[in-house]
């Protein structure tokens, strides 16, 4: 990786030093450039992807929705216990179309973050998400979910009030709803808490995000019974964009800004938008039973294994 990073700066010097008339020695090196910085991005270290999807000044559900939707109007409450802010959603229009939005959110600073809960939802988040899921049934309006979470909150009251039970209402709910329904992986797709609101026809994922079951520290300390082995859990893991594609857990990878989506918020709305606009206008002409029975077919295949 080192080595190619100097190989990179050493073309971008000669290419400084060459006089404007030596044009076609110039084009060569631009496209050696470009090839390596191809090479470069595939090459990222499983653990860089960890590092840049929880990076501090990555853009949250939030930070997205304000550029990506229009007239955005939340909506709170699971009708049963109480509002939770980790759980966020409301009705917004994408492009002129209506849609409902439903996402984690995080914080960026300490008293966010504990608002927030770090962005782990308890049941009552949600059953609020289903909630409003239902509501976009019943007016017709297709549904996005961004999910940006560690996992489901594991404290001793969200299990009192139905923890577990929240989010396998949501899974069996979700595989019913007839209306499109595209999910977005914007950071951490964390386990059951993730999954709680990624039922859906079209399954994105941003370039530097992840997806998997339990995090690297966690699978660490279960099987190595400490916390030196992260590095190690998360390349066993396969927990990338690219491994989620080629297990076709998810369908397509959105591309991020150069070095990543904190450094261009703008940019990354931008092309994430396009994705979301193009998906939308395909499963919004396909009728009903063809939107389930493509959306039983697409989980029911899930966990193709060789033996």
């Amino acid at each position: 990786m080192d080595k190619l990073i100097e190989e990179l700066a050493l073309l971008r010097e000669q290419v400084e030093l060459l006089a404007p008339e030596e044009a076609t020695e110039i084009a060569e090196l631009e496209e050696r450039i470009s090839k390596l910085e191809v090479q470069l991005k595939k090459r990222t270290p499983v653990w860089d992807h960890v590092k840049l999807c929880r990076h501090e000044q990555r853009p949250y559900t939030l930070d997205y929705i304000k550029r990506m939707f229009s007239k955005f109007h939340p909506l709170h409450g699971d009708r049963r216990y109480a509002e939770d802010a980790a759980m966020i959603g409301g009705m917004a229009l994408l492009d002129k179309h209506p849609v409902m939005v439903i996402g984690q959110q995080k914080g960026r600073n300490t008293k966010e973050r504990l608002y927030r809960n770090y962005g782990m939802a308890k049941p009552e988040g949600y059953r609020k998400a289903i909630r409003l899921m239902k509501m976009a049934e019943k007016f017709n309006r297709p549904i996005m979910t961004f999910i940006d979470t560690p996992g489901a909150y594991p404290g001793m009251g969200a299990e009192k009030r139905g923890q577990a039970q929240a989010i396998a209402y949501n899974l069996r709910t979700m595989s019913q709803l007839q209306v499109p329904i595209i999910v977005t992986i914007l950071g951490e797709g964390g386990s059951g808490g993730a999954l709680a609101i990624g039922i859906g026809d079209r399954i994105l994922m941003l370039q530097h995000s992840i997806y998997s079951v339990i995090s690297p520290e966690s699978c660490s300390a279960i099987l190595w019974k400490d916390q030196e082995h992260t590095k190690q859990a998360a390349d066993s893991l396969k927990l990338t964009a690219r491994d989620m594609q080629r297990f076709r857990v998810i369908d397509e990878i959105v591309p991020e800004p150069q070095e990543g989506a904190h450094t261009d918020w703008d940019q990354a709305a931008l092309i994430l938008k396009d994705h979301l606009i193009r998906n939308l206008k395909e499963l919004t002409s396909l009728n009903k039973n063809k939107l389930l029975k493509m959306r039983r077919e697409k989980f029911r295949n899930l966990g193709d294994f060789l033996e």
